[in-house]
């Protein structure tokens, strides 16, 4: 429905400091820092240049102009496990000062606060990861600026430089130049692989000709290849962003020709800067070839800490209540904010306690079951942030405990990515917000509520392998499998569509503690399941030590490495860059997430590829798609996929996927199925609504969920905005059940969304070739803002054959913006009028 964002951000714990200890650095041989490329806010004059204080000679150093907010960076080449920092000053030292790290040079979390330190050396003990290590100044000591003879950075990192790859990362990649000689030699003929094309310059000093590699590199070549006119003096040099250049190599002196050089920095653009021509003509290159390190990556440590947004408690935490209020005050509005967060609940009883939860938080029990975990009182997701409308309640979950409401019934008003499971209420559950407003939700699995529940303005919900006392009402589409307690199909009349069994299901595996040692439970399939799958609990525990616990920073070399391994996945609260795909080739591999765990796909890759193997678990996180269009956000199988994994089907359970919102994001594909036998239990696909980078064009994304893959099963499918199909079906057999959609509301026009004669693209299209397939319970609903003329042909399009049966079919047409002529092909009433009453099928054909 109405929708949200994210971005990058993590809170570290900052130590505070008073005096910092003094004595030589002795941590190790060689700091990680040494020789790295560095920038700064300043520096004092030529002579004091940001790259002194990483090159290993104390007669060198870097200063800042003289003002309090300065700062040093250096970019240690990959990510690191920083350990000790340490400060060699000048006269002019810092008194006050911070030790931050990031992933990427632009979010800053603090590792060590100073106040009151006194110059000389500050040897300083730090726990984090990052690839960028920084001196933020606070306040200076004296009247000039900051001043450091070294900057000092010690640690690990997971991969050492192997070789300098021999192919050119830059050719045909983005090129601009501060100018060009005329239209037949443009920047991008430097880069282009063809040495009979050129860039030229005019024939002044200074030019340049920049390339944009598309992420984040170790640089460690590069050659140029100059036409007569070549440069004498220049400069070779790096940016992370365009804008900020560090110098990788300065040459005085040359002669043209070809060149090789070798470098040693990162960056994402790389730049050739003249300052001295050697002709009396502009600068001018056939070819620049860049090359970039290839690593070695030594062995990924499984287990570990699982980070400082993993808040674990126990009943005698003091300030316990304090703890959810403040996460809850931070991320109550934060719907496009990078906050992530999660609760983690030891066994015991907690009293008195009212767990609000707001975006991008999560609450579970560290128990093997529900009831190891009680709480007499609430978990309450109500929408006061938002004038009591519930339909932007994303992205937050509670799993694995057992609620006593304190007033015998608790509050769940949620819209999308809002999971309920594996729960037990002791009393009734209330899924309307406080004064009824719209609500648009939502999912339940596993879970035993003893009392009623009441959907009231829900719209929508799914609940698959529960029980409920009792179930009251409900809007449009309340669909159920598995249910003891649910009520009986009512479709033609009412809203509910019931099966009394789920033909296949697993549940999400969980993190819980075996005495003091964390584990991972992967629950077990189940074949026609009815009611909750505990206390019984079958499946396999899987000790924390088997999985990479994957922290803010962790790149996507490391985390392929520790796949190959191996290790199983298990993400905490962060927002994760990728450069390059996540691969998952293992069968029975777990990939966990924590805290709506985010990961964002840079420069155009895509964000994660499975095997066509056995098994896989895919839980728990959310990709958000980046700024370069992505083919396919998430694929699973690669095409033409055909083994048979009826067994030990993969399983995609919370995750949920984000084009937009957060910002300008692009994908053709968000998730594409080739395995066969996969199950799909409960995912939001969206392309944004609402929120920054929201447009027709400007978050394009073509389809939600293609399927190519035979025998899929999908249990609680939330697709909704895309330009073309929600969904597009085409292996063999595939099952639906329970399917809400919304068509893109910016579509501009009638023509905009005409294809193949037909006005406006399906919600839920089966290919003409499928001979198999059936659904139950589908909504789609139009809202098109942009030209509420428009009139979609249908919501459903299937092909007429005796194998193809669609129960329980409904459009809407909200407040009259857009209409459908037809439920599915030419069957079904048009909607029309404002008033939102379903148009309905309950059988076709």
């Amino acid at each position: 429905m109405r929708l949200r964002h994210l971005g990058v951000a993590f809170a570290a714990t900052a130590a505070l400091v008073t005096l910092p200890a003094q004595h030589a650095a002795t941590a190790a041989a060689s700091p990680l820092s040494q020789g790295r490329q560095a920038t700064a806010s300043s520096t004092e004059n030529a002579g004091t240049p940001a790259s002194a204080a990483v090159d290993g000679d104390t007669a060198t150093r870097w200063s800042s102009a003289a003002s309090d907010d300065q700062w040093l960076q250096v970019d240690l080449g990959a990510t690191a496990t920083v350990t000790q920092v340490v400060l060699d000053w000048e006269t002019a030292y810092g008194k006050d000062y911070k030790i931050q790290l990031s992933a990427d040079g632009s979010t800053w979390n603090d590792a060590k606060t100073v106040t009151g330190g006194d110059g000389g050396t500050d040897t300083l003990d730090v726990s984090g990861q990052g690839r960028y290590v920084r001196l933020q100044g606070v306040h200076r000591a004296t009247q000039w600026g900051y001043s450091l003879w070294e900057f000092q950075v010690f640690g690990t990192t997971g991969s050492t430089p192997a070789s300098c790859d021999p192919a050119d990362a830059a050719k045909g990649r983005p090129a601009t130049a501060s100018s060009t000689e005329n239209a037949g030699t443009p920047a991008s003929a430097a880069f282009d692989g063809d040495s009979g094309t050129r860039w030229s310059s005019q024939a002044s000093d200074p030019q340049w000709v920049q390339v944009d590699l598309g992420s984040v590199k170790d640089l460690c070549g590069v050659d140029l290849n100059w036409e007569a006119a070549y440069g004498k003096d220049f400069q070779i040099q790096s940016s992370s962003d365009g804008s900020t250049w560090s110098t990788l190599k300065s040459v005085t002196g040359a002669t043209g020709g070809t060149a090789s050089y070798d470098v040693s920095g990162s960056g994402r653009y790389l730049r050739i800067n003249g300052t001295a021509r050697g002709t009396v003509y502009g600068y001018s290159l056939w070819e620049v070839a860049v090359h970039t390190g290839t690593t070695t990556t030594g062995p990924v440590q499984g287990g570990g800490d699982l980070g400082p947004n993993v808040i674990v408690v126990d009943p005698s935490t003091a300030n316990l209540q304090q703890k959810f209020d403040d996460v809850f005050a931070q991320q109550e509005s934060a719907q496009f904010g990078s906050g992530r967060y999660q609760f983690l609940l030891k066994p015991g009883t907690y009293n008195n306690i009212n767990a609000q939860l707001g975006f991008y938080t999560s609450i579970s029990g560290l128990g093997m079951n529900p009831d190891d975990v009680r709480i007499n009182g609430d978990i309450t997701v109500d929408a006061g942030w938002f004038n009591g409308n519930a339909t932007q309640n994303f992205w937050r979950s509670a799993e694995n405990l057992s609620l006593n409401p304190v007033s015998g019934t608790d509050r769940w008003a949620v819209a999308q990515a809002a999971p309920f499971r594996r729960i037990h209420v002791t009393g009734g559950l209330n899924l309307a917000p406080a004064g009824y407003g719209w609500a648009s939700g939502g999912y339940i699995a596993d879970s035993k509520i003893d009392g009623t529940v009441g959907p009231y303005s829900q719209q929508q919900w799914y609940t698959r392998d529960s029980s409920v006392g009792g179930w009251t009402n409900g809007v449009w589409n309340m669909t159920f499998t598995g249910v003891q307690g649910a009520p009986a199909t009512n479709f033609d009349s009412g809203p509910y569509t019931t099966l009394d069994t789920t033909p296949v299901s697993r549940e999400k595996p969980f993190l819980y503690l075996d005495g003091s040692d964390y584990k991972v439970f992967v629950p077990a399939k189940r074949t026609d399941a009815r009611g909750v799958s505990w206390p019984a609990n079958a499946g396999t525990s899987l000790p924390l030590s088997q999985f990479y616990v994957v922290r803010p920073g962790a790149t996507a070399t490391t985390i392929n490495a520790a796949l190959a391994q191996g290790l199983n996945l298990l993400f905490t609260p962060g927002v994760y860059h990728l450069d390059r795909t996540i691969e998952v080739t293992r069968p029975d591999t777990v990939v966990l997430g924590l805290g709506l765990a985010t990961l964002v796909p840079d420069g155009g890759v895509d964000a994660m590829h499975v095997a066509d193997v056995d098994g896989v678990r895919l839980a728990g996180f959310l990709i958000d798609a980046g700024a370069a269009n992505s083919d396919t956000l998430l694929q699973i199988g690669p095409a033409g996929a055909s083994a048979d994994h009826s067994a030990d089907p993969t399983t995609m359970q919370d995750v949920f996927v984000r084009i937009g919102g957060a910002g300008p994001g692009l994908a053709t594909n968000s998730v594409v199925v080739n395995s066969d036998d996969v199950v799909i239990d409960h995912t939001w696909l969206w392309r944004a609504d609402h929120g920054d980078g929201v447009g027709w064009d400007t978050n394009r994304a073509d389809y939600g969920l293609k399927v190519n893959g035979d025998d899929v099963l999908a249990t609680g499918l939330f697709v909704e905005h895309f330009n073309k199909y929600d969904v597009l079906w085409s292996g063999e057999r595939g099952r639906t059940i329970f399917f809400q959609n919304e068509k893109a509301y910016d579509a501009p026009n009638a023509a905009a969304i005409t294809h193949d004669g037909i006005t406006g693209w399906a919600a839920y299209k089966v290919a003409d070739t499928v001979t198999t397939h059936e659904a139950w319970g589908l909504g789609s609903y139009c809202n098109y803002t942009s030209d509420p003329s428009i009139v979609q042909a249908h919501g459903f399009q299937v092909p007429v054959k005796s194998g193809i049966k669609m129960h329980d079919l409904l459009v809407i047409s909200l407040g009259g913006k857009g209409q459908y002529a037809h439920v599915v092909n030419t069957t079904g009433a048009p909607t029309s009028g404002t008033d939102t009453v379903p148009s309905k099928v309950t059988l076709y054909p």
